[in-house]
């Protein structure tokens, strides 16, 4: 579209810049907005009818396992791991390609995160690392299936099983994913899910544990309201990270519409490996493992080291949102620099090599035309050690 600026003796035309594509946008409809407002004026708005139903009904995604509304995922995982009653003197396996929370919460709980390289193809734990982690104070697994792709979990399953571990999933980025029709969620002991803005599916703010035991779900409730199904009859020490009605009304839209949107994403995820097939700069599109249901939650690409940025700041000046999940490894990061002093190989790699385009279900065609043209119209570089 042009626009006609005419002055007392010359007309100018102008071009306006193109509408910047986020690399991440929350979807929020009217049904959301109208779910809001009835909880609002019905004056039930912590933890009633709506959480209750949001329970029973995320429950459909997770082959009818017992569920649990919190606060938020960090607060979901930290909960998953106090039900297991792990603390001081044992260990937990996490990546540490991942965003902090899954580390945060294991030392929170008093037990020490013990970082495993991750298979390079999906991002998720490498069961070979995982194997080699394993050590005489390793309590459980806490696997996370990152940018929405399963974690082998076949092969973790068989560790746990060996060695006697729990297995916590970190499912924050995978409603919807699944391994052999199996679906995230039902694979381990435990598994906690995010309700944060930019996730497939959101509640403004909220979380959710998910387990086969009845046991650990009645204990998960209490931990969550102070120690205390009944009002003053506290049976244990507690938090307060109780989940809203508002967020639970909003949650419910949100997952009557995650089919349909984790399509959508698939299908632009689809689009992208197409347009991208042949670039001036060497890059790698997202691995799909055999038998695993990739969501999306990221379209993450593998660039090489050296021109990421480069690319990124392209990107920016086509207007095209892009991010990268997760510049610094956790092992990295200043609480955990001395957890362990494990070697990472991959997860270096990664963290200097990926970035991650839109692919949000808000995208149009065109959209994601721009993406691509974006991508292709990148001239890397000559490296320091090129001849002009």
């Amino acid at each position: 579209m042009t626009s006609t600026v005419t002055t007392s003796t010359t007309t100018v035309t102008t071009n306006p810049e193109p509408a910047f594509i986020p690399p991440a946008k929350p979807v929020i409809g009217e049904e959301e907005i109208e779910a809001a407002v009835r909880v609002l004026r019905s004056g039930n708005v912590v933890q009633g009818p709506e959480v209750a139903a949001f329970e029973t009904e995320f429950g459909a995604l997770v082959e009818g396992r017992h569920c649990v509304a919190v606060n938020s995922g960090t607060s979901a995982l930290l909960l998953a791991l106090h039900a297991l009653e792990l603390g001081h003197g044992d260990e937990v396996i996490v990546p540490s390609f991942t965003f902090a929370a899954t580390a945060n919460a294991v030392r929170l709980a008093g037990a020490t995160p013990v970082f495993a390289d991750i298979d390079p193809d999906t991002y998720c734990l490498d069961p070979d690392a995982v194997a080699a982690a394993i050590g005489p104070n390793t309590a459980a697994i806490m696997p996370v299936h990152l940018y929405g792709h399963p974690a082998d979990m076949t092969r973790i399953s068989e560790l746990a099983a060996r060695h006697s571990l729990a297995i916590v999933e970190d499912a924050a980025q995978a409603h919807g994913s699944a391994l052999h029709g199996i679906p995230v969620g039902a694979l381990g002991d435990l598994a906690c899910f995010s309700f944060y803005p930019t996730k497939n599916m959101h509640a403004l703010e909220g979380g959710m544990v998910v387990t086969p035991d009845p046991q650990i779900a009645r204990r998960i409730r209490l931990l969550r309201n102070q120690g205390m199904e009944q009002r003053y009859a506290n049976e244990v020490v507690g938090y307060n990270v109780r989940l809203t009605d508002v967020a639970a009304a909003i949650g419910r839209e949100q997952l009557r519409k995650l089919p349909g949107w984790n399509e959508r994403r698939r299908t632009n995820a689809a689009k992208l490996d197409a347009g991208l097939t042949a670039t001036p700069l060497a890059l790698r599109t997202p691995y799909l493992a055999e038998g695993a249901t990739h969501v999306y939650h990221q379209y993450t690409i593998r660039v090489p080291a050296e021109h990421r940025d480069a690319l990124q700041a392209h990107l920016t000046e086509q207007r095209i949102g892009s991010a990268v999940y997760y510049p610094t490894p956790v092992h990295r990061l200043a609480p955990f620099a001395t957890t362990n002093a494990a070697v990472l190989p991959e997860t270096v790699r990664a963290a200097a090599e990926v970035l991650s385009l839109p692919v949000h279900p808000l995208l149009s065609d065109a959209d994601l035309d721009r993406i691509v043209a974006a991508v292709q119209s990148f001239a890397p570089p000559p490296t320091s050690g090129s001849r002009s």
